[in-house]
């Protein structure tokens, strides 16, 4: 396996608290979009989960039916604690996103796609589109910028545009226009649609 995608290489992150990514917070472009979400009980994931601000603000938003994934099982653990009061509400799944099944309405990204290697993203992008339902959108924030050769991996649209036209309607892909702050003009903001006819 990629020393990138091991579960002792994030596991060693968080227990050492290496998490320059982790903003403290559910990001404001995510947030904007949650806001205007009606129906409270579509399927959600959120693959990488991290610390998982925005299952947070789901629940709290009454979101009745969220799964976060993520390979290190020092998140999981302490996601399962911090979110035992909720029931059924969530699943915090301690695995591969690439070995995981189901079905779902939409995939929230916030910093996984970057920290998968980048031989690996045409496997993203298909596995997302198998796990969406018909018309379900994957929904988040691309890095617009490069980086050195590890954790986080950028990319630019050019790049993301080849890579999900053939899995996906690419409904919305430009600049971010409410990143924080210290993100502000190296992301894109992307909706893309899983094509009710492509099944």
């Amino acid at each position: 396996m990629n020393t990138f995608l091991s579960a002792d290489y994030w596991n060693e992150r968080y227990k050492k608290e290496e998490t320059g990514w982790d903003i403290g917070y559910v990001s404001t472009p995510l947030k904007t979009y949650i806001d205007q979400l009606t129906g409270k009980d579509i399927r959600i994931l959120i693959p990488g989960g991290g610390n998982s601000y925005e299952a947070a603000y789901l629940l709290e938003k009454g979101f009745s039916n969220i799964t976060v994934i993520d390979i290190a099982p020092v998140v999981a653990e302490r996601l399962n604690t911090q979110f035992r009061d909720y029931g059924n509400r969530i699943q915090v799944i301690c695995g591969d996103f690439f070995a995981l099944t189901g079905s779902y309405n939409l995939i929230l990204e916030q910093t996984f796609f970057c920290a998968i290697d980048p031989s690996l993203r045409e496997a993203y992008a298909e596995k997302m589109q198998q796990l969406l339902n018909p018309g379900g959108k994957l929904v988040g924030l691309l890095f617009n910028r490069s980086f050195d050769n590890n954790p986080p991996f950028g990319g630019d649209e050019k790049e993301y545009s080849n890579l999900f036209t053939p899995f996906f309607q690419i409904q919305i892909m430009e600049p971010s226009y409410n990143s924080i702050p210290q993100r502000a003009g190296s992301e894109l903001f992307v909706i893309l649609q899983k094509d009710k006819e492509n099944v």
